[in-house]
């Protein structure tokens, strides 16, 4: 996502729905870089990431006149890029994604208004950091369902506002808050047992 705010003026929208070339080159050299890097967050894998983004940017060139104006034209351009890798993932998933009931399991319980467990910090973007955590980590989110590990990987990874991420995925803020608090939830559970033992 935009390390700055961008505004409408940003790009050329008129050109661009004109179908200026160069008005979509500017477009795409200005946004490759972010936009690859994103990707290849999300899919794990070069390739793919430079597959996913060249089919976004034809997308966004064949569908540019489809752009409201009502997001930031980057929202946009991401939203086709996550739908490509959505579709991507899916065929390619090396973890079988846990449903509802599994994701409600790793929730916690509570006791008189507090944690039933001991209660340690985590934060997903912290531990990602870190090369040791890195791979329990990514293996982790991948056994989220996809509409939780999407919130995941856009809100704690690329930092996007939930206002962003709330546009992007189609959600309420609120929803976007309510699952966010579910996935870090089943994420703290699922990485408890290697914090315990101190694989991490």
């Amino acid at each position: 996502m935009p390390d700055a705010p961008e505004t409408q003026s940003t790009y050329d929208l008129e050109a661009l729905k004109r179908g200026d070339p160069a008005a979509f080159e500017a477009l795409v050299r200005a946004e490759s870089p972010r936009l690859f890097r994103f990707l290849l967050r999300f899919l794990e894998n070069e390739e793919d990431a430079h597959n996913v983004m060249q089919e976004a940017f034809l997308q966004a060139f064949r569908r540019i006149d489809t752009f409201r104006g009502d997001a930031r034209l980057t929202t946009w351009l991401y939203g086709i890029a996550l739908n490509q890798a959505r579709v991507l993932l899916r065929k390619n998933r090396r973890y079988e994604a846990m449903d509802e009931a599994d994701l409600d399991r790793l929730q916690p319980t509570f006791s008189r208004g507090m944690y039933a467990q001991r209660h340690r910090p985590w934060p997903p973007d912290v531990l990602a950091e870190r090369e040791d955590l890195r791979r329990l980590v990514r293996e982790a989110i991948d056994q989220l369902p996809d509409s939780y590990r999407e919130i995941i990987l856009l809100r704690d990874i690329e930092e996007l506002s939930t206002e962003e991420v709330a546009r992007l995925l189609n959600l309420s803020e609120g929803a976007v808050r309510v699952r966010l608090h579910r996935a870090r939830q089943a994420l703290r559970a699922l990485l408890s047992p290697h914090i315990e033992k101190g694989d991490v």
